[in-house]
């Protein structure tokens, strides 16, 4: 893993600096189920460039969250695993999920 240079000094904002991001939020929330072709995730972030995809799976990969492994033949086959680093933002994802189903429901209940 390539450490980043002058990460802050907030763990919280060293967190919002690797995730801060909508879509690799998404990305973690695919992979944790599992390893994943460029489609495959492509095809479930709706609305995602092919451009800002790349982006952030190459970036992802440097900052050690994922790994790419790409296949010798024709057509190219790239797939994309989470690293044990990467695996470790379950607790982050599922903290997420909780709190916006409890939101959802919340809304519910208030506009019902």
């Amino acid at each position: 893993m390539q450490a980043i240079e002058n990460l802050p000094p907030c763990p919280v904002e060293t967190t919002l600096l690797l995730m801060g991001d909508k879509w690799k939020v998404l990305i973690v929330r695919d992979l944790l189920s599992g390893t994943k072709r460029f489609g495959e995730l492509k095809k479930s972030l709706n609305g995602i460039s092919q451009k800002v995809l790349t982006s952030h799976l190459r970036t992802m990969e440097k900052n050690g969250l994922i790994t790419r492994k790409v296949y010798a033949q024709v057509p190219p086959k790239v797939e994309y695993t989470l690293t044990e680093v990467g695996e470790s933002l379950k607790q982050v994802h599922d903290a997420m999920l909780d709190w916006g189903k409890n939101y959802q429901y919340q809304c519910n209940t208030t506009i019902n």
